[in-house]
């Protein structure tokens, strides 16, 4: 009974109309990103994930992965394999990637849009071609010549995938204490040996063949993440000229047991002198790894992104259906028994929070997208500068936000279900048990925070987050007197101010006291997210007023930036309390004394 339609008017709204998506794609140079050809891929992506990935998720969730212990095989839920070769063939394995290297050569951003389908069809899924994604720019950067041809291309054909293997049982995101090793072989190569957890797509049925980048040590290595150095490990050996030779010593220990994404397998690797290469330099693995780790950062976010739409469209769709009480101000439908349950103010508000959250999100997760672009294609040096510090800042609001509004409106949509929500047969609460891992993977919401504030602001001098609120004093400045978005531009003006002020009070109290930072991460990273929906929304009211569009979809695009400003805005008046407030109540308590 749940089902997904993929927005495509409002994506291509968003993209390229907001964004201006187009004219970034001609001055880049990107030839075959006109808007008529990624508008007709448009419609046949969301063919594909409507009429394949969709049906599959709840599948997916009811009969998970099966692990053989005897072979170290992992079989996936059933049509997944199936899809998977549906998605080779239609050529999405690679649409990213260059031509020469077999891709589309489309841009980072059409991926993006692309991937909220899938992650909203069927985010178990969806795992696979993600994790092959980050391992292609791990490859693509730093890989050498040989690498690329051997296993890049091979990975963006689809006929084999790709992994990240970073954490160990003793560490999570603390990659300093990583103890895998990897000592020097015959021609060039390194015996792995090491227990790698949470390795998604570690093993199953869709390829013969998984390309496992892994972080390990070398012998001379200096202690911390120093000394950590990134590795190719393929399951099948692979010599340098791309033949393919026995079963590496790469194995599948154990798969997890999760509370969702039962359809995506996890699994426990274990590396004992499995035969692997080194990419990049000698003890500059984390620095490799991470153009991994950014990428799906933001990748993640587009799936809490999915998650949030999904879980909307079931439950407007329901609400326009379920009848139960009338509305307090008279009956809307008097010829039925009751009245739909969508006449009820907090049904609307829990709907409104949704499609706010969806449609501000999709914009800012877009925009981030196109930073991705400008960096992969421009040659200009300065411009690539400029958009990879916007990019680095944006990264971990859009990925730490969105995710944690995917838990929030899951929530909402399932409670619009009443004890319908709960029960299997809908699919509601498969939505909320898979959001909840978002906020977990790829970095916490605790790290994305630290990362947001101690790094990208502070450490940085606020180079990101100068340019962005450059962006909202420009746009602000351009509508003074444009009645369509009056409403929205003073608030906006004062709001971005006092980001500023906030912002600068933080640093100076971390001057004294480093606490401080810890202490008001997390709402400065929603105060952040909040202040950014907001100028988007704005920004969007602007453009479908000025545009020719059907007067219901300006409409809509109006009462809902009215919404997200006066019930969901407000939010930022809580976090900025919560940053002001300092360290002190939260480290007052003695540890030994909080089961007192």
């Amino acid at each position: 009974m749940n089902t997904y339609k993929a927005p495509v008017r409002d994506m291509s709204f968003a993209l390229f109309d907001v964004i201006q998506a187009e004219a970034l794609y001609a001055k880049l140079g990107i030839e075959a990103a006109q808007r008529d050809v990624m508008d007709a891929a448009l419609e046949e992506a969301a063919k594909f994930n409507e009429n394949v990935l969709a049906p599959l998720n709840g599948i997916g969730d009811r009969e998970g992965c099966t692990f053989d212990k005897a072979t170290g095989a992992v079989k996936t839920p059933t049509g997944f394999k199936e899809a998977y070769a549906q998605f080779v063939e239609g050529g999405w394995a690679g649409i990213t990637a260059r031509a020469e290297l077999g891709g589309m050569d489309l841009p980072e951003s059409f991926g993006v849009v692309m991937k909220e389908m899938i992650d909203a069809a069927n985010l178990s899924w969806g795992n696979y071609p993600l994790l092959s994604h980050g391992a292609t720019e791990a490859l693509k950067h730093h890989g050498e010549p040989w690498q690329q041809e051997v296993f890049l291309k091979a990975i963006v054909e689809g006929r084999w995938t790709g992994t990240m293997c970073l954490t160990e049982p003793h560490c999570g995101s603390d990659l300093g204490l990583l103890k895998t090793r990897a000592e020097p072989i015959a021609d060039g190569k390194y015996a792995i040996t090491g227990t790698k957890i949470f390795i998604t797509g570690g093993e199953h049925d869709f390829t013969d063949n998984i390309v496992h980048l892994v972080l390990a040590r070398l012998p001379d290595a200096p202690a911390g993440t120093k000394g950590i150095s990134l590795f190719i490990v393929p399951k099948m050996k692979v010599a340098r000229d791309g033949t393919v030779g026995e079963r590496n010593a790469a194995r599948c220990g154990s798969i997890e047991h999760k509370m969702g994404i039962h359809g995506s397998v996890t699994c426990v690797m274990n590396f004992d002198g499995a035969e692997g290469y080194l990419i990049g330099q000698p003890n500059k693995g984390l620095a490799a790894m991470f153009t991994m780790m950014n990428t799906a950062r933001l990748a993640v976010g587009i799936q809490g992104l999915g998650l949030i739409d999904r879980a909307f469209q079931n439950a407007l769709r329901y609400s326009r259906d379920r009848l139960q009480m009338r509305a307090l101000s008279g009956a809307k439908e008097p010829s039925k028994p009751a009245d739909p349950i969508i006449v009820h103010a907090d049904i609307r508000r829990m709907l409104l929070t949704s499609k706010a959250l969806a449609e501000g999100g999709r914009l800012l997760s877009y925009h981030a997208a196109t930073l991705v672009d400008v960096m992969e294609r421009t040659s200009d040096e300065a411009e690539r500068k400029q958009a990879d510090d916007l990019l680095s800042f944006l990264t971990p609001i859009v990925k730490a936000c969105l995710t944690e509004w995917s838990v929030e409106c899951t929530y909402n949509s399932l409670q619009c279900f009443g004890g319908h929500g709960y029960v299997a047969e809908w699919g509601m609460e498969q939505l909320a048990r898979d959001a909840r891992i978002t906020t977990i993977y790829e970095g916490t919401t605790q790290i994305q925070a630290l990362d947001l504030l101690g790094r990208k602001v502070m450490q940085q001098q606020g180079v990101g987050l100068k340019q962005f609120l450059g962006m909202i004093q420009q746009f602000c400045e351009q509508n003074i007197g444009n009645a369509a978005v009056a409403e929205f531009i003073g608030p906006l003006a004062t709001l971005a101010k006092e980001y500023a002020d906030t912002t600068m009070a933080v640093g100076r109290k971390a001057a004294g006291n480093p606490e401080e930072i810890g202490a008001a991460s997390v709402d400065y990273l929603f105060y952040s997210g909040y202040v950014a929906l907001a100028y988007w929304w704005a920004k969007s009211v602007a453009v479908a007023e000025a545009g020719d569009y059907p007067a219901d979809f300006k409409t809509a695009k109006r009462e809902t930036a009215r919404f997200y400003f006066q019930r969901l805005l407000p939010r930022t008046r809580l976090h900025k309390a919560g940053i002001e407030a300092g360290p002190a109540s939260l480290l007052a308590l003695d540890a030994a004394l909080f089961d007192s």
